[in-house]
């Protein structure tokens, strides 16, 4: 990128946008070119600064972040990231705002944060570079879905990473497993009090029953497990049977949970009775975990250039020669499912 990111700071605390200035004009690949305290502050400035960037507080008055982020992805469709409050509600919101469109999302500090808003200016550099087409993917209207009836399911595991995008390429990919998918691992990069709420909101608009992986949960038919944010990395194990594990270790990438933190330990699982899918996201972080399941025999996916908000992930897996086939987002979900699950042989 040859000129710096300009970026335009919403939020209708003074104090909030004066630190979220100085975060990013720390950076001299970033530009704070304004900053607006409510929507129409905001709008008048869109006009007149011409961002390449908005980040924008969920909460504000008269019109909150969702209403205003709505009339930004029908009226004039750009990178957004949105600033959330580190609680249930703030992350319920965040994650529809996701869905409408928002690049990515960072929470609000919190008392003896090392990191105020973590990664902030690299993803606002990243939103600057996208070429995305900002639109709301379409989550009310029925899927497609294969009749449970129309497949036999085996033994293998499914292992999908994602990082910036992730939560709409994950609905779009989800929402074409039947009830009866392969158990379904999951590393979504993505703070800790939004994972939970991730993983109900995908309960509710997918077939399978999708929760947030528990250390020891069983690896079961029609199940799609998702990381847990922060703390530890998701890993499978075998004791009994598969399972979930949640271990402690320093993060991977900078990420906690890391992608192929979770590839690894499936490559070392299941081998050749596994498929690996690597979807939008920052840097590289899954690319290695990736390369050690195709060597173990697994068969591998990656998101193409085209439908991904990022591709960062998705290109350090086919260049490192990790990527088996590249393929359109709404091509993953059916190509997986062929992939794990055999067509009856009356059909």
């Amino acid at each position: 990128m040859s000129a710096p990111a300009r970026v335009l700071v919403v939020d209708d605390s003074a104090t909030m946008r004066g630190l979220i200035t100085a975060i990013l004009s720390a950076d001299p690949d970033v530009s704070v070119v304004g900053q607006a305290g409510d929507a129409m502050q905001a709008r008048a400035a869109i006009k007149q600064l011409n961002p390449d960037v908005i980040t924008l507080d969920i909460e504000m008055p008269d019109m909150n972040g969702l209403e205003f982020l709505e009339k930004i992805m029908r009226l004039r469709p750009m990178p957004v990231i949105m600033v959330s409050t580190m609680t249930h509600r703030g992350a319920e919101a965040t994650l529809a705002a996701l869905e409408i469109g928002a690049f990515d999302c960072v929470g609000k500090p919190v008392p003896g944060d090392a990191r105020p808003f973590g990664d902030l200016a690299e993803k606002v550099k990243a939103a600057a570079r996208s070429q995305r087409g900002y639109a709301r993917p379409d989550t009310s209207a029925p899927v497609s879905r294969p009749s449970v009836a129309d497949f036999r399911v085996g033994r293998k595991i499914v292992a999908i990473g994602s990082s910036t995008g992730g939560v709409e390429a994950l609905i779009a990919v989800l929402q074409k497993f039947p009830a009866n998918c392969p158990p379904t691992v999951i590393t979504q990069h993505m703070p800790s009090t939004f994972t939970k709420s991730f993983s109900e909101r995908l309960n509710r608009l997918c077939a399978p029953v999708v929760e947030e992986a528990t250390d020891g949960a069983r690896l079961e038919i029609g199940k799609i497990y998702l990381a847990p944010g922060g703390d530890y990395h998701l890993t499978v194990a075998s004791a009994s049977a598969p399972q979930c594990r949640l271990v402690d270790r320093p993060p991977v990438n900078g990420h906690r949970p890391s992608v192929d933190v979770l590839f690894d330990s499936v490559a070392e699982l299941a081998g050749r009775n596994a498929i690996g899918a690597i979807l939008t996201g920052m840097g590289r972080d899954g690319a290695a975990g990736l390369l050690k399941m195709r060597h173990a025999g697994a068969r591998t996916v990656g998101q193409n250039e085209k439908t991904c908000v990022v591709y960062g992930m998705p290109r350090v897996a086919y260049e490192l020669g990790a990527v088996e086939q590249q393929l359109p987002l709404n091509a993953i979900g059916e190509e997986l499912l062929k992939l794990t699950a055999a067509r009856k042989e009356s059909d």
